[in-house]
């Protein structure tokens, strides 16, 4: 793989977006082929950190959207994403923000970094949990509302304070799951792999145990 060969993957990504806007492209086709080639990207990016005959054994994808308060809520906000791609020598964790209008890129412009760690170097693969704090404040804060304006809110009053208490229980009840992949390093950061239900993301941890297991 080649520089050239990379700058036409990002030339494809780039050529997808005047499609869609002369309706060449439907948005859901749009979103499909934006994801397939960006994918492809990142792929070309990890075959020139590996050998001839390293192969992408699995990969698990998760894109993490960052609203902040002071925006409107009519604006799309930006998102991260963040893929994990193990090969039989080693794990590529990559990173980027994407923002909206403005095509992926994978370089400098959307803040990307892709950090390469051998299998060897895995020091242990733990599942973590945290109690959604932010969920429980936010259902306390809508049943506490209701409570308070109980009788000016009528029929919504006893909605709105079930609302409330289920966010409460939710929050409480089933925690944030993640996996934490630390390396032997204990200078560097763990690698965090969220989405545990997705099919990918089962398959990433059993390969890196099974990995571990071997070493």
């Amino acid at each position: 793989m080649t520089n050239d060969e990379i700058e036409a993957l990002r030339a494809v990504i780039r050529g997808l977006y005047p499609k869609r806007a002369i309706g060449d492209l439907t948005e859901k086709v749009f979103q499909r082929e934006l994801v397939n080639r960006s994918l492809d990207l990142y792929r070309a990016l990890i075959r020139m950190k590996t050998k001839e005959d390293e192969q992408i054994v699995c990969e698990h994808h998760v894109v993490r959207s960052h609203f902040k308060v002071t925006q409107s809520v009519m604006r799309e906000p930006e998102q991260e994403t963040v893929s994990l791609f193990a090969t039989d020598r080693s794990l590529f964790h990559l990173k980027a923000m994407l923002m909206p209008g403005r095509p992926p890129s994978a370089d400098k412009e959307d803040n990307f970094s892709m950090e390469q760690i051998p299998l060897e170097h895995i020091g242990s693969v733990r599942v973590k949990r945290q109690i959604r704090i932010e969920e429980m404040g936010m259902g306390a804060a809508i049943a506490g509302l209701a409570a308070l304006f109980y009788s000016s809110l009528a029929i919504t009053g006893p909605f709105m304070v079930g609302l409330g208490i289920l966010g409460i229980l939710h929050g409480l009840l089933l925690p944030t799951r993640w996996v934490q992949v630390e390396t032997l390093d204990p200078a560097s950061e763990p690698i965090l792999v969220y989405s545990l239900r997705k099919k990918s993301a089962r398959r990433m941890v059993k390969f890196l145990r099974e990995k571990m297991r071997r070493q």
